[in-house]
């Protein structure tokens, strides 16, 4: 893979302030994100179940898109999310799926129940010892825990301009292991290739389901949406109305829980 050098080189840390800060963007407006954000690939899904769980719980659950893959694979999976809004969606498509209002830090599920702990484009919103410790609490016998992140291809050149327009901020180099507390072995790699047709209309809602820009200003605002219209129908030289392969690639990293003392 292509050298990227403006990604970081600790892409994980951030300021427990800083999170709870872009956190918060998560709070509302919950349908918008929904209906632009991606599913997973199926290889993905794959990789998270290549143990065969029969019970999950989709920590960071967002709008359930995640949970309702585990779910259609056969999964009973309890869903928790600290954004009432994101439930509430996840609700109307998983009537059936039970929901906690909660961070990933403090669950309040039972101890020693699950096979599977996730986390879907959601690992980056908490305190990654505080989260290892719980999923590791809810975790029985050497039971999984499993991230998953999609994100552009910034590999690609042109797609690596989009994602800085757009402040991606989910964005992280390949290289990187997410961080996980000592109650968890090393973690496997997962990584696939995949494209999202989109138009310039859909750029702009996927940049509007992003952290930064739903904490901006509206002057800020205004100037990310500027910049997309030049870049997206001038520099690149697409109509607005056209459909492109945006390239994405899926990561996920699967780590087992070490034996209990």
């Amino acid at each position: 893979m292509a050298e990227i050098p403006s990604l970081p080189q600790r892409a994980f840390v951030v300021s427990a302030q800083r999170r709870d800060e872009l956190a918060s963007a998560f709070q509302s407006d919950a349908e918008s994100y929904d209906k632009i954000r991606p599913s997973y690939p199926g290889a993905a899904l794959d990789f998270a179940l290549q143990h065969h769980p029969a019970t999950a719980v989709d920590i960071g659950c967002g709008s359930g898109i995640f949970t309702e893959q585990l779910v259609a694979r056969g999964v009973e999976t309890t869903a928790v999310d600290p954004s009432r809004d994101m439930l509430s969606v996840l609700a109307k498509r998983l009537p059936d799926v039970a929901t906690h209002c909660a961070s990933g830090e403090d669950t309040g599920l039972a101890e020693n129940h699950f096979d599977l702990v996730t986390y879907a484009q959601a690992w980056h919103w908490v305190d990654h010892p505080k989260a290892s410790a719980e999923a590791a609490r809810l975790l029985h016998g050497h039971g999984w825990l499993t991230l998953l992140w999609n994100q552009l291809d910034v590999s690609i050149p042109w797609v690596h301009r989009l994602a800085r327009i757009m402040h991606a901020g989910d964005v992280h180099r390949p290289e990187l292991e997410p961080p996980l507390g000592p109650e968890f072995g090393k973690p496997e790699h997962g990584i696939w290739h995949w494209s999202m047709p989109l138009d310039f209309q859909e750029i702009i809602e996927l940049t509007k389901s992003r952290s930064y820009y739903r904490k901006a200003t509206g002057t800020t605002r205004a100037k990310v949406e500027a910049n997309l219209e030049w870049y997206w129908t001038e520099h690149l030289g697409y109509q607005r109305s056209e459909k492109v392969q945006v390239p994405y690639l899926t990561h996920a990293w699967r780590s087992r829980r070490r034996t209990r003392r």
